[in-house]
């Protein structure tokens, strides 16, 4: 069997439940940014994956368009990249009910994110909740994709991503779909709550105070940061120093996430600071970065036509890629698609 050689290409996708936090921002879209113009970049709001479990029809359409917003604002050129809503590209539930077909129910027992997600209402959920990650698979395969931008809880399913690919290939006797490698990088890519440093940020958290939205305001991000739990201890001299310090090592990870640092860096600067310091340059600093993408933000979701263009306009770019590796697999699999 030859060796396929795979075009570079990216692809990532957010799904739309929820307003959009910090933690999607530098774990997701401010990377997903900086890679433009490096190699082939899709992106993509992925909302079939979001009605695994029940959601307000209006507040779907409303909150697909929010994150298309928060991708824009944060700089995404959709002349660079590709950006667009699963539901208009159909390619992606049909690759997903093969992926079905190829992915073993043992490797879906192993998804971590399921239990979680379920708990002890494993039984009564969604079929579509036990079975996304081959959904999620099919996003990235479906486009060939050779590397996907994760944070660590997504890695897995990346893995199975890769299982499936070399199921597929081997069942087929073909060099067909890439194995798809995840790009963990960064100093916070695991934003933690600012109330308790143990806990990942999360847009469901019962206080509002616990994170920052993308849509905050400059005054509301300031207040956030300098009301954020800490300790009575000043930074210490090294990055060691806050092994057991959870609320402190998330400050000084999401400085340097949002300056372009590393921590390390961030402590030589700040070593033996105390909070009243630190605090009030971390919410100057956030300000500066985040408050022009939350008023760019909010001058596109007073223009959904705007968005709905944008989206439409990538989906039938991302329908060019996707169209003829799927008849492809039609091919290989033997089914008369066409």
């Amino acid at each position: 069997m030859t060796t396929t050689t795979f075009t570079p290409r990216v692809f990532s996708g957010i799904k739309p439940s929820g307003g959009l936090t910090l933690g999607n921002y530098l774990g997701a879209i401010k990377r997903f940014v900086g890679i433009q113009g490096q190699m082939e970049t899709i992106y993509c709001v992925v909302d079939l994956h979001a009605i695994t479990v029940w959601q307000d029809p209006a507040e779907l359409a409303n909150m697909t368009r929010e994150v298309a917003a928060g991708y824009l604002a944060a700089g995404l050129d959709p002349t660079q990249s590709i950006l667009f809503n699963q539901s208009q590209v159909a390619a992606h539930a049909e690759l997903g009910w093969i992926f079905n077909c190829v992915a073993r129910v043992g490797w879906m027992n192993r998804m971590t994110q399921f239990k979680d997600k379920a708990g002890a209402n494993a039984e009564q959920v969604s079929l579509g909740l036990y079975a996304y990650p081959s959904l999620m698979a099919a996003d990235i395969l479906l486009y060939h994709a050779t590397h996907v931008p994760v944070g660590d809880d997504q890695k897995q399913h990346v893995e199975l991503t890769r299982d499936i690919a070399t199921k597929f290939n081997h069942d087929f006797k073909t060099d067909f779909f890439p194995l798809t490698e995840p790009v963990i990088e960064g100093p916070a890519m695991r934003i933690m709550n600012l109330r308790d440093g143990t806990k990942k940020m999360s847009k469901s958290g019962e206080s509002d105070m616990e994170r920052i939205n993308m849509t905050d305001d400059a005054d509301l991000i300031a207040k956030k940061f300098k009301k954020a739990k800490t300790d009575p201890e000043p930074l210490p001299e090294t990055i060691d120093g806050l092994a057991e310090r959870p609320e402190a090592r998330n400050l000084v990870d999401i400085y340097a996430a949002l300056d372009d640092q590393t921590p390390e860096s961030v402590i030589a600067e700040y070593a033996g600071a105390g909070w009243g310091k630190f605090k009030p340059a971390l919410a100057d600093l956030a300000v500066a970065k985040l408050s022009p993408i939350s008023s760019e933000m909010a001058r596109l979701m007073n223009d959904p036509a705007e968005i709905d263009r944008i989206l439409g306009d990538g989906a039938e770019k991302a329908r060019a890629i996707a169209e003829p590796i799927l008849q492809k697999t039609y091919d290989i699999v033997g089914l008369l698609r066409s």
